[in-house]
């Protein structure tokens, strides 16, 4: 008998009867998450949490967006909510008073956590398990105490470090239309992170996860096939752990903060262990491409010999996960020639992060310093990119080092590759002034967000002909402040 076959079974048939759209693959594997947590069929008993935080910048402006949001709905039979990225209700507002006191009894409610975990099946408990838009409907539930609810939710992303914050879910009665429902709580979760983006001092938005399969080729010029050996003892000692973890047969997680050098260093470990293994290396796309990256390289993995690093694995959706899971199970389970366990690894910040069941098959985790806190790096991985770019030694002055080193690398090793790239295609010798303004500035040591204001400010006044006014309006910033802090990170404009 399958998950479901056994999952919610009578309401899981009464829809399919009254439906002729079959359940999707993501609502029965929420269903079969459901019942694995042991969340009741018959009633709602979700965990509170006695107090809630609203000091956050994704609260500010998430509860906002809902109050303009519901002036223009105050006379429909509509709750809107702000929950935080575990489930936790931070805000409601509806105009329909039966349906507050309908919502009170099942207690979703601000101060309530209404994850899949706590709720079983519901909209914001999938969209935040998932990472993306959704939308159940009455039976859809897995608790019969919410089959009289429809509800969409959509995730909130924050717009500079991609983090998942929270989401924002709009209930109603199942026997209301929910046609444009899902399309209301989109905009409303697009304007509360347009709106972060706005309150953020001007910095840039973090690009989407474009995702990616390739092979690591034992013969290419870069760190994952060894070339880059001159590193730091911590470095040197995470990758030795890496490669006893792996040729004892586990499973690992390297983890920390992303551009820092993970899967580079799991490609370095898996060629000391198994100099002969296949690697797939896959890093995780958008939610709605997921299924097609899934499609495009999992029939690899029936091959032998076969080691996959999945990349960012804290942004696969549960969903994926399982069924990632279960496609490898398959795969290693079908090989007609040398039948084994597949080798695996993984990358994420941290391993509470690591979706279930993959979490359950690590064995070993290793963590990853960020480069701020390896500076014997900085140096090694500047000149080895340098020499990537024109593909023979470059030098650096004394001056350009200091700087490097004296950067704070929010961006962490991606983000050198990409400045000393930058500054090797203009300069045979690298100094200061082939570097990012910021890099040049003087004055004291400052934190990372007092570089990352720093840096806007810069780029903001770079462009000729860019006034104080200009920068400032872009920033959202008034001109007293903005002189203020030229004055403050000692930036002097050009004439």
């Amino acid at each position: 008998m399958t998950a479901e076959d056994h999952v919610v079974p009578q309401r899981a048939m009464t829809r399919a009867k009254g439906d002729p759209v079959a359940p999707s693959h993501r609502l029965l594997a929420s269903w079969r998450r459901s019942e694995e947590y042991g969340v009741p069929l018959d009633g709602v008993d979700p965990a509170w949490a006695g107090s809630i935080s609203t000091d956050s910048l994704f609260y500010e402006c998430g509860q906002a967006v809902l109050a303009g949001l519901h002036k223009t709905l105050v006379d429909e039979p509509l709750s809107l909510m702000l929950t935080d990225a575990d489930g936790l209700v931070l805000d409601r507002v509806s105009g329909d008073t039966s349906l507050l006191r309908a919502l009170d009894r099942v207690h979703l409610a601000p101060g309530f956590a209404f994850s899949e975990r706590h709720a079983g099946t519901n909209g914001l408990g999938m969209a935040l398990a998932d990472r993306t838009p959704s939308l159940v409907r009455a039976e859809e539930h897995y608790s019969a105490g919410l089959a009289i609810y429809t509800c969409a939710a959509v995730p909130v992303l924050n717009p500079v470090t991609g983090d998942l914050e929270g989401c924002v879910n709009l209930t109603t009665w199942s026997r209301s239309s929910a046609g444009l429902l899902l399309a209301l709580a989109e905009s409303a979760a697009t304007s509360t992170s347009a709106l972060m983006l706005a309150r953020s001092g001007g910095h840039a938005p973090r690009p989407p996860a474009r995702g990616g399969v390739f092979r690591v080729q034992r013969a290419r010029l870069e760190p994952a096939a060894g070339t880059l050996r001159a590193m730091s003892t911590s470095w040197t000692e995470a990758q030795a752990a890496t490669t006893r973890a792996l040729h004892d047969g586990q499973v690992v997680a390297v983890v920390g903060e992303p551009g820092s050098g993970r899967a580079t260093l799991l490609g370095q470990a898996l060629r000391a262990a198994h100099p002969r293994i296949r690697i797939l290396s896959a890093d995780v796309p958008a939610p709605d491409d997921v299924e097609a990256w899934l499609s495009l390289w999992t029939p690899e993995l029936a091959k032998p010999d076969t080691a996959v690093v999945v990349e960012n694995v804290d942004l696969l959706p549960a969903w994926a996960a399982q069924e990632l899971y279960a496609r490898a199970s398959s795969a290693v389970a079908s090989r007609s020639s040398a039948p084994g366990t597949l080798t695996w690894a993984v990358t994420a910040r941290d391993l509470d992060s690591v979706p279930a069941p993959l979490a359950a098959l690590v064995g070993t985790v290793v963590p990853v310093l960020p480069l701020r806190e390896r500076p014997d790096d900085v140096l090694a991985l500047a000149r080895w990119a340098a020499h990537q770019t024109r593909m023979r030694e470059i030098d650096l002055t004394p001056a350009a080092e200091r700087a490097l080193l004296a950067h704070d690398w929010p961006g962490n090793a991606d983000e050198l590759v990409r400045v000393v790239h930058d500054a090797a295609t203009r300069a045979e010798t690298i100094d200061v002034r082939h570097l990012p303004p910021a890099f040049s500035a003087s004055g004291p040591r400052l934190s990372r967000l007092e570089t990352v204001e720093r840096d806007e400010i810069v780029r903001a006044l770079a462009d000729p002909g860019r006034s104080v006014a200009d920068a400032a309006a872009e920033l959202g910033m008034s001109r007293a402040t903005i002189y203020r802090k030229l004055r403050h990170y000692g930036i002097r404009r050009p004439g």
